[in-house]
């Protein structure tokens, strides 16, 4: 294969991928974006072997018919509640790829640069294998965190950030070593050095996040694993693995700012860690707020049958209980009886961005019902019934009322500004982010206590 029709290739490759960034933008042309990516990638894998791959064509068929075994059984395996998690680890292969490439790359004996070309060359593995080690190991961590292995409190060391600054300057002292000795022919001590200080430095920066941070963190990964891609693009000199890892690395930076302002966190905040817990207790040093008032799912259904407009506000409950389901069935039948039903989706509801518009799309909810927080915040007071399912920080009032309160400034969904309010839940247990909830004991609110799949199977029998 000749180099112009590569560089094409590469070039159409390119633009689908940009594609496919432009069509996931949107829920309605999210399919499309995902059919971009699949052809664009389908195009790059195709050239890569074709133009790149001169030997060992057994060996890579092996490896893609393995590869590719693998990622089709966790495709249909792996329920859409557990796509958090299924994220996190397939950025940890992406840091583990580049550490892998980065030492096979070093120890290439076909590689002979001379001068600044071989100094250049050295310093693009070391940043492509230290890049690498960080987001395989905290990408471990993060997927142990969401699927509930590891605890959602943080781990907060004595002395952290004095911890944090020593690793780094490390890495930079044993970088410059690296790049000395490998001039001369040998650096692997510093290289497998570095390695273990990027392993333990991811370890510890996703360790001391905490639970109410993790949508943060796993759009952070998701662009650490772009930035792993294109240092890899750089060792390879494969121009296509270098504009793709940018347009990952860039997107996944420009999406954690968004989840920063959504919760407004500084992100610098967000890799200090100390935010989230795994759960909290009922008071939290808050003193008594009142009682609350329990209703029955017969009640429900009968606030909701007689309303005429229903926001629904789904959380990271609905996606444990996997009431995705039931609550499009509810929706189904409150639009038959002429009731106008809405979701309201906070930005950082869930475990990852997105989750909770993944989860109402696998259940069929219509895309033109579905709209962000900063679209319906304004219509709370037009409402009859809201329907909270499982969530808690993202309709906090204290975000807007307690100065005080760790998660004030943060933008929420201003339910208790509606008729009634009925949240969903299992027990009084806070959030992740640790602190009560005034918003369960004013006077417009029920809750309906249970499992909400439970729950809401009771609701939609009785309409």
């Amino acid at each position: 294969m000749t180099s112009g029709i590569v560089t094409a290739a590469y070039i159409g490759a390119t633009i689908l991928f940009i594609l496919a960034l432009g069509g996931l933008s949107n829920q309605e042309t999210a399919r499309r974006g995902n059919l971009y990516g699949i052809i664009g990638m389908a195009l790059a894998l195709l050239v890569a072997m074709s133009a790149a791959v001169t030997a060992n064509f057994t060996l890579l068929l092996v490896a893609l018919a393995v590869g590719g075994a693998v990622g089709l059984v966790l495709a249909r395996r792996v329920q859409m509640t557990q796509m958090p998690e299924l994220v996190a680890i397939l950025h940890s292969l992406v840091g583990l790829a580049a550490v892998l490439v980065g030492f096979a790359n070093f120890m290439d004996p076909n590689i002979h640069h001379q001068g600044v070309e071989l100094t250049i060359h050295h310093i693009e593995t070391y940043l492509g294998i230290l890049i690498g080690a960080v987001t395989f190991s905290g990408s471990v961590i993060a997927f142990g965190k969401l699927s509930g292995k590891i605890g959602g409190k943080p781990m907060l060391l004595p002395a952290r950030h004095w911890l944090n600054l020593s690793l780094l300057i490390a890495a930079i002292v044993v970088g410059a070593l690296f790049v000395e000795e490998s001039a001369e022919g040998a650096g692997m001590t510093p290289l497998l050095i570095m390695t273990g200080i990027a392993l333990l430095f991811g370890i510890h920066m996703v360790m001391a996040i905490g639970g109410a941070d993790m949508p943060v963190v796993v759009s952070m990964l998701n662009s650490y694993s772009g930035w792993a891609a294109s240092a890899t693009g750089f060792m390879l000199s494969n121009d296509l693995l270098i504009v793709t890892g940018a347009l990952v690395g860039s997107s996944g930076a420009i999406l954690s700012y968004i989840m920063c302002r959504a919760m407004n966190r500084k992100f610098l905040a967000v890799i200090a860690g100390g935010f989230g817990t795994s759960g909290g207790s009922v008071a939290g040093g808050e003193g008594e707020q009142g009682e609350v008032v329990a209703i029955e799912p017969l009640e429900v259904a009968e606030l909701l049958a007689d309303a005429k407009e229903v926001m629904i506000i789904p959380g990271y409950g609905m996606a444990v209980a996997q009431a995705q389901h039931m609550v499009y069935e509810i929706t189904k039948t409150l639009k038959d009886k002429g009731v106008n039903v809405r979701f309201g989706i906070h930005p950082v509801a869930g475990r990852m961005p997105g989750h909770m518009n993944v989860l109402l799309a696998e259940a069929k909810v219509p895309y033109d019902i579905v709209f962000e927080m900063d679209e319906i915040n304004d219509d709370f007071p037009e409402v009859d019934v809201s329907v909270v399912i499982g969530a808690n920080d993202i309709v906090n009032p204290s975000a807007q009322e307690e100065p005080d309160s760790p998660i004030a400034g943060m933008p929420v969904l201003e339910v208790w500004k509606g008729n009634i309010t009925i949240v969903l839940k299992r027990s009084m247990a806070t959030g992740y982010a640790g602190v009560q909830n005034p918003l369960f004991f004013k006077d417009n609110t029920r809750m309906l206590f249970g499992d909400a799949h439970d729950t809401l199977s009771a609701v939609h029998q009785a309409l």
